[in-house]
Formats: C-alpha cells, sequence, structure tokens
C-alpha cells in the first residue's frame, strides 16, 4: 500500500477524523478526547493506536499521563499531494462563477426591461 493510500484509509473513519479534529485545538489527554468525540475510552484508544501508527499523533508521557498531539507531516503530505488538483480545481470554479456572473447578467436584463 502507498503512502498516499495509507493516509487516506487512516482518514476514512469518522471517528479518526473527528480525533484529528480535537487534537487540532492542541495536546490531549485520552479522556479530553473521550469527552469531545463521545464514544468509550478504549475505542479512542485503539483510534488513537492506528493514528499513531499512520504517524498523525505522537505521544507525550507526563508522569502518569499521555498527552496525545497531531505531526504536521502527514498532511503536509496530504497538501502537497492535493496541491497537484488544485489548478484543475480552481480553473473549473473559475469556469463555473463565469457561468454564474453571466446567468446573473441575464436574469437583470429582462427585469430591467420590463421596469422601464
Amino acid at each position: 500500500m502507498t503512502m498516499l493510500s495509507h493516509t487516506f484509509q487512516t482518514l476514512a473513519d469518522p471517528t479518526r477524523r473527528g480525533i484529528v479534529e480535537v487534537l487540532r485545538k492542541g495536546e490531549r489527554q485520552v479522556n479530553d478526547i473521550v469527552e469531545q468525540v463521545g464514544i468509550h475510552q478504549s475505542g479512542v484508544s485503539r483510534h488513537l493506536r492506528i493514528l499513531h501508527e499512520a504517524g498523525f499523533v505522537t505521544i507525550r508521557p507526563d508522569g502518569q499521563r499521555r498527552l496525545y498531539s497531531l505531526r504536521p507531516e502527514p498532511f503536509r503530505e496530504l497538501e502537497n499531494w492535493l496541491a497537484q488538483y488544485r489548478g484543475l480545481w480552481e480553473a473549473r470554479l473559475d469556469r463555473f462563477g463565469a457561468a454564474l456572473e453571466e446567468q446573473r447578467k441575464c436574469r437583470k436584463t429582462p427585469d430591467k426591461e420590463q421596469h422601464s
């Protein structure tokens, strides 16, 4: 499996995406994540293990606690891959925007003629 496929497979799970959203706000303990995500501690721990093994999360021991945080590197890799397609999307969105603007202009023209 390619690194990119592994990235998408890891982030495909909605619970893992929820955990990523929680960790986006900063370092958290498991119990903090449990409260935010709304699943049992064992489920959060399992998803954190998957995220850690995939390289998305780091673990920092702090006495009895373990603090989890996001690693930026996998997100940069994903961003770099998406950047290859950004030009395609932007060109299509620009054409779509131009078509909408043209429709808007065409609709205003008959209205103006009716009120004149």
